[in-house]
């Protein structure tokens, strides 16, 4: 008897929730604020907790499945709670089912609740070592083993031989066959297809993947590419390290987008499961970046959907990195999949080789340090609140180009409680637009609209006509340009009509190379650390995000770019205006 409750506190959540109440298990600001979700989920009447799905699961796992050794399953806490989460909640949707009457005459429709899983996507944002590969594996496996359905899987990684973490697990269980379940499926021969099917293996890995044949299901493996996983109608996908890799394409919005139009009967479109799981990575202005804020929308309230599951392991702050009773906060397996002892050697190596540092920051904290090099981290590249800087004073950098880079001009605005507000304003030709990539373009149309980016025709810009919509544009603003610092490369002619314009006071030209940027850069560095510089462009943040430095032997830093794409200019031109306004500093109010 299936029992449904819209008032049960779920069991496994309950003993979590206890033991965070205790102070038995530290956890972030994600995680609590994912626990008042399911708080909410447990006051709302209309959502209902199955107790019996849920050790349904469990049971399955330790008596069915094993570990990668072939040794039996004692299913870890966590898994039991983000189990919990995927099948025990519930809602009911009402539905007109047309029935004919006993007479054989006619008909009527009658209402009929239809039980529905609430949880169709499910995100684990936790460490490397949490086994969350081991997770996806058992669900994978649950559903092609227990649903009677026909059913299509996929698993999904930045390369091939990732996605065997997951299929790996399925295929030693289908090997040792130690449950009653995996025995009988496992009985028979793959090579029998003619005879008695009671000699047919019924449960086999294939060179296709691996085959449910009663049920004429399959779980496969795929690149993480939109044109290997667009157009599959996919009822459970994993698609595991979604942040690690160069990822320019949501591949978890393209595998949704099949799933919700899988025809499953009455059960269609909400019966899919995606399991996107991953440590974080460090690739910056990615889709992955977009998609954990989203998340942080969801966790937050801003924009409620039910039917979304975030575990989202971290520590609160890079200094608890030196605390090890906190470690917990970024992975809730630790002591258990993976020892204490890797992690404090970890610690020791990101001391020790500032190279890897910032890998181990992402990949075992959880930190978002996003690259080995990068200058920003992701946080100090988050946009700030809208605001305008009419009328005041400012200094204007420059970073010209009449190719393929973005021409750039950055405004510094002094502001009275030490921080400064910034603007920039960016040109590219028509020429470069056209030979954009399809997910370049739309970031760049982005940019277009909120005015951070103009477009000139031809196929170089025409500084003169740059010059006069600039000047136009800094006329509107009503801006108070008391300094002008600006790369000399390309900048001759606009610079003399500048100072034609405007004067000869406050121009500054800057000589870029590691002596001149070390200095500004650890300055505008200490003020991006402190949320001191207040933008709230779009494109300002996509620069930041590309910006990476190198070290000369005397320690001295110089700002460059990664790959061509990846856009530094508006910085560059932030230093220009950081050093114009430093020079000038008592021409300022």
């Amino acid at each position: 008897m299936t029992r449904l409750s819209n008032t049960a506190t779920p069991r496994y959540y309950g003993e979590f929730r206890d033991a965070v109440m205790r102070g038995d298990m530290p956890v972030c600001r994600e995680v609590s604020m994912e626990m008042n979700r399911i708080d909410s989920l447990i006051a709302d009447p209309n959502i209902y907790y199955d107790e019996d799905a849920v050790e349904g699961f469990i049971s399955f796992c330790e008596n069915e499945m094993t570990l990668t050794d072939g040794s039996k399953v004692q299913l870890l806490d966590s898994f039991k709670l983000w189990g919990e989460q995927l099948f025990g909640w519930f809602y009911f949707e009402q539905h007109s089912v047309y029935k004919p009457n006993k007479n054989g005459h006619g008909g009527h429709y009658v209402k009929r609740d239809v039980k529905k899983r609430l949880i169709n996507k499910q995100y684990l944002l936790v460490t490397r070592g949490a086994a969350k590969s081991m997770y996806c594996a058992f669900v994978q496996a649950y559903f092609l083993v227990i649903d009677k359905s026909a059913t299509h899987q996929v698993v999904t990684a930045p390369t091939i031989i990732q996605t065997e973490e997951i299929l790996g697990p399925i295929r030693t269980a289908i090997t040792v066959s130690r449950g009653p379940l995996f025995k009988f499926l496992t009985e028979g021969s793959i090579n029998n297809t003619t005879g008695s099917k009671v000699n047919r293996v019924k449960l086999a890995s294939t060179k296709k993947g691996i085959e449910n044949f009663l049920t004429n299901s399959i779980v496969e493996s795929r690149p993480m590419t939109i044109d290997k996983l667009q157009g599959l109608r996919c009822k459970v996908s994993s698609v595991d390290e979604w942040l690690s890799g160069d990822i320019r394409e949501d591949v978890i919005g393209a595998l949704e987008q099949g799933a919700s139009k899988k025809e499953h009967g009455e059960d269609a479109p909400e019966d899919y499961v995606i399991l996107a799981t991953s440590s974080e990575g460090t690739v910056r202005n990615s889709v992955g970046d977009t998609i954990k804020m989203e998340l942080m929308d969801v966790l937050k309230g801003t924009y409620s959907n039910p039917h979304i599951s975030i575990w989202y392991y971290k520590l609160d702050d890079i200094k608890e990195v030196n605390r090890p009773e906190m470690w917990l906060k970024c992975n809730p397996n630790l002591g258990k999949t993976v020892s204490y002892e890797t992690y404090q050697l970890d610690v020791e190596k990101a001391e020790k080789v500032p190279s890897a540092r910032n890998d181990i920051l992402a990949k075992r904290f959880n930190i978002p340090m996003e690259g080995y090099t990068y200058f920003f981290t992701y946080e100090e590249t988050l946009p700030h609140h809208k605001r305008d800087f009419w009328k005041m004073q400012c200094a204007m950098g420059a970073d010209l180009s009449q190719g393929d880079d973005f021409c750039a001009f950055t405004f510094l605005f002094p502001l009275q409680n030490g921080a400064f507000g910034v603007k920039t304003r960016c040109y590219v030709s028509s020429d470069t637009m056209a030979k954009l990539s399809s997910a370049m373009r739309m970031k760049y149309e982005q940019f277009l609209a909120e005015g951070s980016l103009q477009v000139m025709d031809g196929t170089v810009l025409d500084m003169m006509e740059v010059y006069s919509d600039l000047d136009k544009y800094i006329l509107d603003c009503d801006y108070n340009v008391l300094a002008f610092g600006f790369d000399p490369y390309n900048a001759k002619d606009f610079v003399a009509r500048w100072e034609t314009d405007n004067g000869p006071y406050g121009i500054e030209k800057v000589i870029q190379g590691a002596k001149t940027e070390s200095v500004p850069l650890g300055e505008l560095k200490r003020l991006a650390e402190n949320r001191d510089l207040l933008f709230d462009q779009e494109l300002f943040s996509f620069t930041m995000g590309n910006a990476i430095t190198m070290e000369d032997s005397n320690g001295n830093r110089k700002l460059l770019k990664k790959r061509h794409e990846q856009k530094i200019d508006s910085v560059a031109a932030l230093i220009d205006a950081w050093v114009a306004y430093k020079n000038n500093r008592d021409s300022f109010e």
